[in-house]
């Protein structure tokens, strides 16, 4: 008799670009309350992911994060797609929001607190008041 062994797993991966250029390319950590999120949906459909945080925490993301460190700013995400198994989340940070030392993002359902998805922290990127930040993150189920 064989086991039957199938190791789902979920992977994202964030591109940060500041007034068209980019300046990261990342992987993240997909959290756990965020993959309890997926799990919740292959049953309910009551919420969906709606928008992305910047922030200017700097501690390593863990698996138990449910927020970022300090937020700078959050916007509702200006696209999502899915194709087979990835789904594609953009989102624009507009002159004048989330301005600072950017070091980290997170994806989330809600426009203040709501379930996170996936967090990740990277090196500064410095976002003047006159700046524009688009971050494209995707998630891969494999």
């Amino acid at each position: 008799m064989s086991k039957i062994q199938d190791n789902l797993k979920m992977k994202g991966r964030l591109q940060v670009s500041l007034n068209g250029e980019v300046v990261r390319d990342i992987d993240n950590l997909v959290v756990t309350a965020g993959k309890g999120y997926v799990a919740d949906r292959m049953k309910n459909n009551s919420s969906v992911m709606s928008h992305m945080a910047i922030g200017s925490g700097t501690t390593a993301a863990a698996a138990g994060n449910t927020e970022l460190g300090t937020e700078l700013g959050r916007v509702s995400l200006t696209s999502t797609t899915v194709s087979s198994n990835v789904v594609t989340y953009v989102a624009t940070f507009a002159a004048g929001t989330g301005t600072g030392a950017v070091t980290e993002a997170g994806i989330l359902t809600a426009s203040s607190g709501g379930t996170m998805l996936c967090r990740t922290v990277f090196s500064v990127v410095n976002k003047g008041s006159a700046d524009s930040m688009t971050i494209t993150w995707t998630v891969t189920v494999s």
